[in-house]
């Protein structure tokens, strides 16, 4: 049997397979064929022939007759359009054809496509090839998912728990040979991610140009408000380490079209940029100045050496920061004053400066600790968590 962390607020049941939208089959009267069009043609496939201005017939990637050709309409304007659409779309769901499923996925969710490649050595690849491009992959993503909720050198735990729910609408494809992997983002609501992702990926290999040119870093307190951070300069050493080299591309949904000031370029980064990007991490590290902050939490474990004294605590952020727990040590009364809180199940108020070192989880400086009022629910929820942690009482009172 598992438990809960105690304190941790439920998360919300996932959906079933079957109900996410990307398994759901697109229907023939819903598909522009302009746009089925453009996805084949991005993915491989060719237009060869078919009669002018009704319909096109296209062939798979690979050698010539090798899986089924498909009957594209030009548009809804002829009786059999559907008829040739349903056709096509179910072709496309029985082919072998890898990219055949890619196309599906886009036209069921329209998506910006983001695309990672890493030039391996030649020779066998290891196991671990995929694992370690889709773990850079996902870093790469969460970094430009950070950047849409704030600008900063360096988040740590900030932002992390809206961050990472922007993600789980995201679909990864299966990795060929760790060599390339492609993202499916959701025009609504990852349109945002991707365009942040795009310009923080241009503004980075400005940055590492200028540093290879100059040796200076200035460029890279720029590249800030574009959205690179410590975050995206990690993801990236974790890209190209091992390679001989690495791209990202976003190729824009077509029924959405491209982003101003946008381009489907991919980025370019080698091995010769990792001392720059490894620089400018230990920068945004260093660089990023702690906060103020009044926060509202609900403790969640108190600890201290003896009966009296300074002790320190745990809350569950309820608001006034974009992180989920923090670390504070109080004075005696102050400490007094939260376990109390805690033991009548209510969160407390307090001031402090949240440090960047450790990531923003700890709050220094606290002061003016008191109880704050919430809903009867929400208090019962509170004792609940307290009665099912007895060990907490123990710490609570200085035991080991």
């Amino acid at each position: 049997m598992t438990h809960r962390p105690f304190g941790e607020p439920l998360r919300p049941v996932r959906p079933h397979p079957e109900d996410m939208p990307w398994n759901r089959p697109p229907s023939p009267g819903d598909i522009d064929p302009a746009v089925l069009g453009a996805l084949l043609r991005r993915h491989g496939w060719r237009r060869r022939g078919g009669a002018a201005g009704r319909y096109g017939r296209w062939t798979p990637p690979g050698p010539a007759g090798a899986g089924t050709s498909l009957l594209v309409p030009e548009s809804h304007a002829f009786p059999d359009s559907d008829d040739l659409l349903g056709e096509a779309l179910d072709a496309l769901a029985r082919s072998a054809t890898p990219s055949a499923r890619e196309v599906l996925l886009a036209l069921s969710v329209p998506s910006d496509e983001i695309r990672w490649w890493r030039d391996l050595p030649d020779g066998p690849r290891t196991w671990t090839a995929e694992e370690t491009l889709r773990a850079a992959a996902r870093q790469t993503l969460l970094a430009g998912a950070l950047a849409t909720r704030a600008r900063a050198g360096y988040h740590g735990a900030r932002h992390r728990r809206a961050a990472t729910a922007l993600l789980d609408g995201v679909l990864v494809g299966a990795a060929a040979d760790g060599d390339h992997l492609t993202a499916f983002v959701p025009v609504t609501p990852g349109r945002p991610l991707a365009v942040r992702l795009h310009q923080a990926l241009y503004a980075a290999r400005e940055a590492i140009d200028y540093q290879r040119a100059t040796g200076g870093m200035d460029a890279f307190d720029g590249a800030i408000e574009a959205g690179v951070s410590r975050e995206l300069t990690e993801a990236l050493i974790a890209l190209v380490r091992g390679s001989e080299g690495a791209r990202i591309a976003v190729a824009w949904a077509p029924g959405a079209g491209v982003p101003d000031g946008c381009s489907c370029e991919p980025v370019e980064f080698s091995p010769g940029d990792l001392p720059a990007l490894r620089e400018a991490g230990t920068r945004y590290l260093r660089a990023e100045p702690s906060e103020p902050v009044r926060l509202t939490g609900a403790v969640v474990r108190m600890r201290r050496s003896g009966p009296r004294g300074a002790g320190s605590v745990r809350l569950r952020v309820l608001a006034g920061a974009e992180i989920p727990h923090v670390r504070v040590v109080l004075d005696e009364e102050d400490y007094r004053i939260a376990g109390h809180a805690h033991l009548v199940g209510l969160p407390v108020r307090l001031q402090g400066r949240l440090e960047s070192r450790g990531g923003f989880r700890r709050l220094t400086g606290a002061s003016g600790v008191v109880p704050v009022q919430v809903d009867e629910e929400e208090r019962d929820r509170l004792l609940k968590s307290m009665q099912e942690n007895l060990d907490f009482l123990e710490e609570a009172c200085g035991g080991e």
